[in-house]
C-alpha cells in the first residue's frame, strides 16, 4: 500500500526557518520524481519544488526560489523541503508527491501518490 507521510510542519515566525519530511513506503522510491505542492486557504494548490529521482536536480517555483530547498535519502525513503527565510504568504498545507518524469514536473496531474500534508503557519 502506498503511503506519503508528510511531518514537522508548525508554527514558525516569519523570517524563520522549518524543515518538513515526507517518509514513503509501498513503491519503489528511487524510481519517481518527488515534488512539494501547497496550498492556502481560498487558493489553488500550487507548485513549490521538486527532485529528480537521483537528487542531482531541482527545480523551484519563482516564488520560493533562493529561500526552499529540496533534497532526498532514497536509501531512508524520505524526501525533505527545507524552507528558509520564512514569509507570511508561506503559510499553508504543504503536500509532498511522487511521479514520473521530469519536463513537466510544476504540473500536480503527472504526480501519481499524494500525502495527506502537514500545516505551516507562519506568524508574525
Amino acid at each position: 500500500q502506498v503511503q506519503l507521510v508528510e511531518s514537522g510542519g508548525g508554527l514558525v515566525q516569519a523570517g524563520g526557518f522549518l524543515r518538513v519530511s515526507c517518509a514513503a513506503s509501498g513503491f519503489t522510491f528511487s524510481a519517481y520524481t518527488m515534488g512539494w505542492f501547497r496550498q492556502a486557504p481560498g487558493k489553488e494548490r500550487e507548485f513549490v519544488g521538486a527532485i529528480s529521482r537521483s537528487g542531482e536536480s531541482t527545480y523551484f517555483a519563482a516564488s520560493v526560489k533562493g529561500r526552499f530547498t529540496v533534497s532526498r535519502d532514497n536509501t531512508k525513503n524520505t524526501v525533505y523541503l527545507q524552507m528558509n527565510s520564512l514569509k507570511l504568504e508561506d503559510t499553508a498545507v504543504y503536500y509532498c508527491a511522487a511521479g514520473v518524469g521530469w519536463a513537466v514536473i510544476s504540473n500536480p496531474q503527472v504526480y501519481s501518490y499524494w500525502g495527506q500534508g502537514t500545516q505551516v503557519t507562519v506568524s508574525t
